[in-house]
């Protein structure tokens, strides 16, 4: 055992949410451009609304209680105060499982999901398919970030968290399980830390978005290669600017909770199977627990890092590598990239 956890409770500050209420009471919206509403990015009628229940209606403590429900701990690791959620498993003998979230997500994501997996017998499940969950805050995200502290790229993050896994909690060999970065970084600890691990689950796949890659395409890969093309065109400005100028935009979104809101809550809807009306999967308030966490923590800028890294480094598993673990992925029909099966032989 390294470092020993310290259990931890969220408790934002009465200033800190009075701070927050007046900044949206004076919100300044931009007029609408022209055409259909969402076609240039976030809808201004519907920020209006949502800032509307956010200033008025949001209960922040109801949100704050649910994250407090579960075991939470903070440990010195790699230069910084590593936040996770520790909820041990319901049956015999519990498999051990890292849950990582991806941008812009937080533990908020994993909380109707975590007693499922910690106590499957009470959703109807065999006890003997439980997990003990361990679902870490992302270095530089929500509550694993404190101002001037080190940034994270994802290679620097499986690092952290294979540490947590077996150095600070003790696992021999452990499960893993990530989407969005948490899927590249799932990835990575598949490639570096094989021998930790039992296998590794994605519901993204951390393949290279290069049109280019493949010189003969099958049909199925010239589907995926359109779908690239087209997502590359109209889909990454936020992967530019968060991976070139990180510093810049983080003065905008840590100043101004609707910016912040804005440029969040177009991603849910855009990365949902929401079919235009993100509240018919995520409500107003589950929305801005996410947003919230973010606000309260100051922690948008910092959760750019890992573009900056990714558009300035080496691509997380060399050419010449392989993830050595058992390995399952899940692709569902609203996915934002869709790549074939052969895509594993191009990383």
């Amino acid at each position: 055992m390294s470092e020993r956890p310290e259990p931890f409770a969220l408790s934002v500050s009465d200033q800190a949410i009075t701070d927050l209420r007046e900044r949206l009471a004076r919100t300044r919206f931009p007029d609408r451009a022209p055409g259909e509403p969402w076609a240039y990015g976030t809808d201004v009628a519907y920020m209006q609304a949502l800032v509307d229940h956010w200033h008025g209606r949001f209960d922040w403590r109801a949100q704050e209680a649910r994250l407090n429900a579960f075991p939470q701990y903070k440990v010195p690791l790699h230069g910084i105060d590593l936040h996770f959620l520790h909820v041990p498993g319901e049956g015999p003998d519990p498999c051990p499982l890292l849950l990582a979230h991806g941008w812009p997500g937080s533990v908020f994501e994993f909380l109707e999901l975590i007693p499922r997996l910690t106590d499957p017998a009470r959703f109807g499940g065999d006890p003997a398919d439980a997990f003990t969950v361990v679902a870490p805050s992302l270095p530089g995200y929500g509550l694993s970030f404190a101002p001037g502290q080190p940034r994270f790229s994802v290679e620097a993050i499986a690092d952290c968290f294979a540490e947590l896994m077996t150095g600070v909690l003790g696992c021999d060999r452990f499960a893993a399980q990530g989407g969005d970065w948490g899927a590249f970084v799932t990835a990575r600890l598949g490639y570096a830390h094989a021998d930790r691990l039992i296998g590794i689950h994605l519901n993204l796949m951390p393949v290279r978005r290069d049109p280019a890659i493949v010189a003969d395409p099958t049909p199925e890969e010239r589907r995926f290669l359109d779908e690239l093309t087209l997502w590359l065109k109209e889909e990454t400005g936020y992967q530019w600017i968060q991976g070139t100028r990180p510093q810049t935009l983080a003065f905008a979104l840590t100043d101004s909770p609707a910016g912040l809101a804005a440029w969040i809550v177009e991603k849910f809807r855009a990365w949902s199977d929401c079919g235009g009306d993100v509240e018919s999967i995520f409500t107003k308030d589950h929305l801005l627990a996410n947003i919230s966490l973010y606000w309260f923590t100051s922690a948008i800028g910092s959760s750019f890092w890992p573009y900056y890294a990714r558009l300035h480094g080496p691509w997380p598993i060399p050419e010449s590598g392989t993830v050595g673990v058992p390995t399952g992925y899940s692709e569902f029909p609203c996915e934002m990239l869709r790549p074939p099966r052969s895509s594993g032989g191009y990383r």
